[in-house]
């Protein structure tokens, strides 16, 4: 045999280790994605009780043991009366919201499409957090296209839900009347299409996995720990802290994440930007210091 001759084999194997070493790179890669997006919800290396918006789904996430979605009876915006319980045996989204929340606006279309498309099996309801009043809500709803169930926020509603310090915040109800998940900022309309449909027991194009929440989805003093990671709120009135909540859910951060302060300060607690400008907005309203926010609540 020649020299050449002797070498394909070399090279042949060569190739064939050089392969085999790619895909189990490869796999390794794969797996840690899979690692990363599943760490989140089995308690391993969590820093938030927020389901991350992730690139590429891997599956459909519900609570393990859900918890009985607290029942609430009021009037919506039009004078009707709305109870949780008069839902049983549907799909509920209970959307957090105001109209000087940017994310909330933006998120408004999917719901939206949601409650069309699903018009038998879900019911969208809106909890309107504006200080304004049912009336400038409706003025917004009519010219947004809404067409979902919109009543106002009590203070107590929004206690028996944990605080509720971010907006948009969304809880997904079973047609049992059980929390299974909870959304905290902006969501996307797939992953709730494919929510809504799992729980409607409509076909769904991925499994679906039960996790350990790993925290109370509706902490009992909600009213006094509505708190965002490093911000202080030690000092402020009932009155000052809502005045503050409304700022860092309205004014947006600075850092290029394109959220309102409230919500980066829970996606990203390490953000230097987010906590220094949340800092800023608490001392200005300890100091009395008001300032107008950028919103624009007529929904255009």
């Amino acid at each position: 045999m020649t020299n050449k001759n002797r070498r394909k084999p070399l090279l042949l194997g060569a190739f064939v280790l050089i392969c085999a070493a790619a895909v189990a790179r490869l796999g390794g890669s794969i797996y840690s994605l899979y690692e990363s997006q599943h760490a989140h919800f089995d308690g391993r290396s969590s820093t938030s009780q927020v389901s991350p918006m992730t690139a590429q789904a891997v599956a459909i996430r519900f609570v393990k043991d859900p918890e009985p979605a607290p029942s609430f009876f009021l009037h919506d915006i039009a004078g009707r009366n709305i109870s949780t319980a008069d839902e049983k045996g549907r799909v509920v989204i209970l959307n957090f919201w105001a109209t000087r929340c940017p994310s909330c606006r933006e998120e408004i279309p999917a719901l939206i499409a949601l409650q069309a498309k699903y018009q038998s099996q879900l019911q969208v309801i809106g909890i309107s957090e504006d200080e304004d009043g049912p009336k400038e809500v409706a003025r917004f709803a009519q010219k947004a296209g809404i067409n979902y169930v919109l009543v106002m926020a009590t203070k107590e509603l929004i206690a028996e839900y944990g605080g509720v310090p971010v907006l948009p915040t969304s809880f997904l109800i079973d047609p049992q009347g059980r929390v299974v998940q909870r959304h905290v900022d902006l969501h996307d309309y797939e992953q709730y299409d494919r929510e809504v449909r799992a729980l409607a027991g409509l076909p769904v194009d991925m499994p679906i996995e039960r996790f350990v929440y790993g925290g109370e989805l509706f902490p009992k003093n909600g009213a006094k720990t509505a708190e965002l990671p490093d911000v202080d709120f030690s000092g402020l009135s009932e009155k000052q802290k809502q005045a503050a909540h409304h700022r860092l859910n309205a004014e947006s951060c600075t850092c290029g994440c394109k959220l309102a302060l409230a919500p980066c300060r829970v996606n990203d607690t390490i953000c230097a930007t987010s906590k220094t400008l949340a800092a800023a907005v608490v001392n200005q309203v300890r100091a009395g210091i008001s300032k107008s926010v950028d919103s624009q609540p007529d929904g255009r």
